[in-house]
């Protein structure tokens, strides 16, 4: 529970201070406005800004603000994550990746998962408090969710979006956000964040750079719809505005999209933030280089409607705003109103008040990880898993020994996406394979690397390897680890240890056992191999050397000699650093060249071949320095199944064997030859930390398969317009041309549903479209289907949708029964959007199709399409 006596001692300590005078005094004092509960928050923000100083309130605008301590206002750090469970603040539920619940099309899922995550962030919050630890990832101002919309499948952070569609983004967002943010008419369970806006998808390389061109058709059709729908289908507190520009002026200074968009039209009164380090873009002359001044970059953001500057290595651009100010750039009101949007929101997440009088100040540090939240997770898991083909090898009968193969068979990474937190229960394939059918009936094997020379099946080196030199020059086990205070080594250790290997993950500073932790460690010893092999190594935050030499690719180490390890860590306040519940881990793997040879003697002998391969979050993601074949910069040049995959792959079906190869990534593959070749495909978008138990109940058919695909997978990228093209012209379901290999909406199940006559009628007051679909399950089981109505729209006089999702159900229906599914399509989903972005009411022929996808793909009894007139 949280510990209310320290939290209580704010609004007490606060009032001594501001009145300033002794106890009796003090009684005939009444307390500053901004602490007097029963006011209004307008009230108490304008009454807490009047008591600062022009320094003060600039410093406010910043993520990390600083305490104000002569009004005894604590400094509170803005940012924090949860994408898809509590991020980089430790032990955390870890839910499917965003795209992964996005192939699940079920809202009610999707408040339950936003419910458990705040549930959890506020638990860590109050948790954190009592240790007086306001660090970075602490607070409860989220920078989630991601709703842009995922327009190309090479771009890496895709896989934090929702998908390619509008209104599927729409409706996932809301139910999250309705979720993070509570239903408490006095208070916000936290905040919830829309972002990046806007016309924000890679590529990463050049983000701080572009210039994107977007229509005003584009802009009302597909990049603004979801973020302006969200904003008046919920009180979301605040958005994010983007690092690239939109036609010509940087997304953070823009006022075409801030002040005339996000602020007039889309009504929306909560604050801006600016993506990290987007302000300097403005300024910095490798990026958008507009500006010749931090002042001048500050006073434009500000004056736009950028309320909170999130800095990075170029320092807060803020801090020039008492500057600009003196330049008569900006006024001291403009300041004033940006803080007042910021004071308004911690007000109302109760940092202001007695925690007694916060509904939610109490939640229990023991609902993280609760398993309440494990069993929904397992839950989401399952239903976000796709099915993309299956020759009638699913489910598995049972008692067949299985040769699982592949590269994400057993790697954690898979599991997690980005921006997560540390699983509670992490459970890989081969784990929940291994407790399913016993070791005699499973073999296991990497089989290959995931890509090139990247492997994923390193191993922690054993205690039994390390050793270090006493002072007598004599050998003995374990390394000298030396702890300093700081995250350099400019200051004296403070601790000095034996340690028997390295892996670690510090859940309290191993100097002072706080649970804020900065510090660095120093390893020194020894490795002594047991074998010759060729090695490879891994860090997770460890830099070290071998014989004081740095190690790149495979090294050679010979049986029983002695090689000298330096090694070293340093955990601070960085950017992206976390210094909660840090981790540091020296692992290898030994041989990877025999791994072809071990897969194909696991799959002769077995009588199914269950291939886990694809991609991780270590390959795709943002901005990162990585530069490979298939991947750059966090993005990918090619969409399809690594090399050294699908060339195991074609061996492994040279033996003959059924395979059923699941595909994890966070965005769409170019599953050309596996299509035709491989038995049955399961597409998984980062499960989750339950991933290999939903994919096992999967696999033996313990429940139906439902989730369907957020985003069309294409058979090519060389099929599709250059990936800094922003224009939708030949892009998503909605605009391709082409013929894709798995269109969006679809996935398959093991149950037999069939839909037939759909009906309809026009609202004679409303203008709504009323439609009645009657579906059966023939099956002798229960199952899951979502149920997708999109309209088409051929009469129009401009180019429009060759089809649009205006509504979807997911549904539950027992075994050998049918029910009828209705669903209301609002007048204003019957409009098409002209070339000047503004929406207009259709007249003709409406095709509204009806069904477990677009029409695509599936057999004619798994759809119905209905023509009217409008």
């Amino acid at each position: 529970m949280v510990n209310k006596n320290i939290k209580s001692l704010f609004v007490l300590t606060a009032f001594a201070v501001l009145v300033g005078c002794d106890n009796d005094e003090q009684s005939m004092q009444p307390p500053p406005l901004y602490l007097n509960e029963s006011a209004s928050i307008d009230e108490r923000v304008n009454d807490l800004v009047t008591r600062l100083t022009l320094e003060e309130k600039v410093a406010q605008l910043f993520d990390k603000s600083p305490a104000i301590e002569r009004l005894n206002i604590p400094e509170y750090n803005w940012w924090n994550e949860a994408l898809h469970g509590v991020a980089r603040a430790g032990k955390a539920t870890v839910f499917p990746q965003a795209i992964g619940l996005a192939a699940t099309f079920d809202e009610d899922l999707m408040l339950r998962v936003g419910t458990a995550i705040s549930d959890e962030g506020r638990a860590k919050h109050h948790a954190f408090l009592a240790e007086n630890n306001r660090s970075m990832y602490t607070g409860l101002t989220y920078w989630s969710p991601n709703i842009n919309i995922f327009r190309d499948p090479r771009w890496g952070r895709g896989q934090e979006t929702y998908g390619e569609d509008p209104y599927l983004t729409t409706r996932i967002a809301v139910n999250f956000i309705n979720g993070l943010q509570g239903d408490n008419a006095e208070y916000l369970k936290s905040v919830a964040t829309l972002k990046h806006y806007a016309v924000h998808s890679g590529p990463e390389v050049s983000r701080h750079s572009d210039d994107y061109t977007a229509s005003e058709k584009d802009l009302a059709e597909t990049y603004l719809p979801a973020f302006k729908d969200v904003i008046a289908q919920t009180k979301v507190a605040s958005v994010m505005c983007a690092y690239n520009s939109v036609n010509g002026t940087p997304a953070c200074g823009n006022d075409e999209l801030i002040q005339n968009k996000l602020r007039d039209e889309f009504n929306f009164d909560g604050y801006i933030v600016s993506d990290c380090g987007a302000i300097a873009d403005f300024y910095d002359v490798k990026s958008h280089n507009i500006v010749n001044t931090e002042a001048k970059a500050a006073a434009m953001a500000l004056k736009t409607g950028t309320d909170l500057n999130c800095g990075d290595h170029h320092g807060n651009t803020y801090s020039y705003l008492s500057q600009a100010v003196k330049e008569g750039l900006v006024e001291e009101k403009d300041v004033d109103k940006a803080l007042k949007r910021l004071m308004y929101a911690r007000f109302k997440l109760g940092m202001f008040d007695n925690p007694e009088n916060v509904p939610y100040s109490d939640t229990p540090i023991d609902i993280v990880g609760s398993n309440k939240h494990l069993a929904l997770t397992q839950e989401a898991a399952q239903k976000s898993l796709v099915l993309l083909k299956n020759e009638q090898v699913l489910p598995l009968k049972g008692n067949e020994k299985v040769a699982l193969i592949g590269p994400n068979a057993d790697n954690e990474a898979i599991l997690l996406g980005n921006y997560n937190g540390m699983p509670i229960v992490p459970i890989t394939p081969k784990l929940a394979l291994e407790q399913r059918l016993g070791k005699n009936n499973l073999t296991y094997t990497a089989g290959s690397s995931i890509t090139g020379e990247v492997y994923t099946h390193y191993q922690p080196i054993k205690a039994k390897h390390f050793f270090h030199l006493d002072h007598n020059n004599q050998m003995q086990p374990g390394l000298i680890a030396q702890y300093y205070p700081s995250s350099n080594f400019d200051r004296q250790p403070v601790k000095r240890e034996i340690e028997k290997n390295l892996d670690f993950s510090w859940e309290r500073s191993p100097i002072d056992n706080s649970i804020e932790q900065e510090f660095a460690v120093k390893w020194t010893g020894i490795i002594k191999p047991q074998e010759t092999a060729e090695y490879h190594f891994k860090s997770n935050n460890v830099d070290f050397t071998l014989n004081g030499q740095s190690v790149n690719g495979a090294i050679t180490l010979e049986k029983n000699q002695s090689y000298q390890l330096n090694a070293e860590s340093k955990f601070n306040h960085f950017w992206h650093s976390n210094v909660i519940n840090p981790t540091a881990s020296l692992t290898w793997l030994k041989n990877p060249q025999s791994l072809t040879q071990q897969a194909l003697n696991n799959a002769n002998e077995a009588d199914v071949i269950v291939f886990v391969g694809g991609i991780s979050a270590n390959l795709e993601g943002e901005e990162m320095p990585l530069q490979i074949d298939g991947f750059s910069h966090g993005d990918r040049t090619n969409i399809n199944l690594p090399k050294s995959q699908l060339n195991l792959l074609k061996k492994l079906k040279q033996t003959g064997k059924p395979i059923v190869l699941v595909n994890m990534s966070g965005s769409a593959m170019a599953l050309n030859w596996e299509n035709e070749n491989i038995d049955a495909i399961i597409q998984g978008f980062y499960p989750g930390e339950a991933a290999g138990s939903a994919l096992v109940s999967l696999l033996y058919g313990e429940y139906s398969p439902s989730g369907k695909l957020p985003i069309t997978f294409y058979k090519s990228v060389s099929d599709l317009p250059d990936f800094k093209d922003y224009s939708m012209k030949n892009r998503t379901y909605k605009y391709y041309e082409g013929e894709v290999l798995y269109p969006f909406g679809f996935g398959l199940s093991y149950a037999d549903f069939k839909y037939k006559n759909t009906r309809h009628s026009i609202d004679a007051g409303s203008g709504d479209l009323n439609l009645t679909t009657t579906i059966t399950n023939q099956s002798s089981f229960s199952a899951d289907d979502v149920v997708q109505v999109y309209v088409s729209m051929p009469d129009a006089p401009i180019k429009t949708p060759n089809k649009q999702l205006v509504g979807f159900k997911h549904i539950t229906l027992k075994n050998e029964s049918k029910n009828d599914i209705k669903f209301t399509i609002p007048k204003n989903k019957l409009s098409y959007i002209n070339e000047q972005g503004i929406a207009v009411a259709y007249k003709g022929r409406l095709i509204i199709t009806v069904g477990s996808g677009q029409g695509i793909k599936i057999p004619k009894d798994k759809f119905t399409v209905t023509n009217i007139v409008l």
